[in-house]
């Protein structure tokens, strides 16, 4: 009897680890697809901020997304070490699992609170906006007249609060027939034209609003990223634990009574 009972105990404590390990494979999985998230949206800070570097004042706002590719790469990381610790009883890998983790929610906690603070301070870092735009030179080996152009082009903008702002512009003043930047011109419409004479229709809105809606859309990405990753990796340690404790009772086997 106790032969039986020992044994049907010993199969569901294997039962409670094949359990055990399939949810931690699929957890890290789950902490893969959130790195792969949060990668996305630091690449895409940076990638906007290469683009638009003369237009800001310092390079702090950069902050959010170097901590939040470094969470990624954590998370990455963690969920390759979650699925070799499935696959075999290492207590330096079940470690190793929950200190990533832990160091993971630690970065991505300061990472959403940067990107949260950087959100209400977007006009302060485009500070250098306004004397960007009145010094364009119009020039295509000019970098920074480069920068408008290509800002105009892609944001569908044109001047920092609106067309009307190039008519105080040096550039402006300088050009024949009073001319804007060719970037200005509303591609969809036929006859556009860049001259302030003629029939033309200019971008509406300014490049200033256009490039805080989409910094604050990342940023708002980075902020919240924390819901999702909160509980996955919540769910990690908790698994982990379970299989922590577990380790040292699945090297107990059932032994057989002596025969009198």
């Amino acid at each position: 009897m106790i032969k039986h009972v020992s044994s049907v105990r010993f199969q569901e404590m294997h039962f409670s680890r094949d359990t055990l390990t399939t949810s931690l494979r699929i957890t890290s999985q789950l902490l893969w697809v959130v790195g792969l998230l949060l990668s996305l949206s630091g690449l895409y800070l940076l990638f906007y901020f290469s683009k638009s570097h003369p237009f800001f004042s310092g390079y702090s706002i950069l902050m959010p997304g170097v901590l939040a590719l470094s969470t990624a790469a954590l998370l990455l990381f963690a969920g390759v070490i979650g699925c070799m610790a499935a696959a075999q009883t290492s207590v330096f890998l079940q470690g190793l699992f929950v200190y990533l983790l832990v160091v993971a929610v630690c970065l991505q906690g300061t990472a959403s609170a940067l990107a949260y603070y950087y959100s209400d301070k977007v006009d302060s870092e485009l500070s250098v906006l306004s004397e960007v735009f009145y010094n364009y030179s119009g020039s295509s080996q000019d970098p920074l007249a480069r920068a408008v152009d290509s800002t105009q082009e892609e944001l569908q903008c044109c001047g920092v609060q609106g067309y009307r702002d190039w008519l105080s512009t040096p550039w402006f003043n300088r050009s024949r027939r009073a001319t804007f930047p060719q970037s200005c011109c509303n591609s969809s419409c036929f006859h556009c034209t860049s001259s302030s004479e003629e029939h033309w229709e200019p971008y509406v809105q300014g490049c200033q609003e256009r490039l805080e809606e989409a910094l604050g859309f990342v940023l708002s990405l980075i902020t919240w990223s924390l819901l999702p990753l909160l509980p996955v990796e919540i769910l990690g340690v908790a698994i982990m634990a379970h299989m922590m404790t577990n380790n040292q009772l699945l090297h107990y086997t059932v032994l057989e009574k002596p025969s009198s």
